[in-house]
């Protein structure tokens, strides 16, 4: 006995393709605003956190040297034994391309990114 089978030829209709690139494009829309979000938030975090060290680092060296209020330091030479440095053995950059400024013992430390970015890259 012979059956006759119909033979399907295999593979994806346009259609079907155009759908999965939809879904794809449709799940893309919907992360990649998300992940932006996330790594701005990140980095804020990051500069906040380095801004609090260099903050340390600055009331630790008045305290030990007796300098007082409104003292000028320099930040690479003076700070430099009072804060924890990075594998370049500098002190830690910030992550969003800021530079940091603390110039007097006193006021806190800036990010030259302050509040031109969301979120603030600003000591609380």
């Amino acid at each position: 006995m012979k059956t006759n089978r119909k033979l399907r030829n295999q593979g994806f209709t346009l259609v079907e393709i155009m759908i999965v690139v939809a879904i794809i494009g449709l799940l893309a829309a919907i992360a990649i605003p998300n992940f932006v979000k996330a790594r701005a938030t990140s980095q804020a975090n990051a500069c906040i956190n380095n801004l609090r060290q260099i903050d340390g680092a600055a009331n630790q060296f008045a305290l030990e040297r007796g300098r007082s209020t409104g003292a000028t330091i320099t930040m690479n030479t003076d700070l430099t034994p009072y804060i924890k440095l990075n594998s370049a053995g500098k002190i830690p950059p910030c992550p969003a391309g800021g530079t940091y400024t603390c110039a007097t013992v006193g006021p806190s430390p800036t990010c030259s990114l302050a509040s031109t970015v969301t979120p603030y890259h600003v000591l609380p």
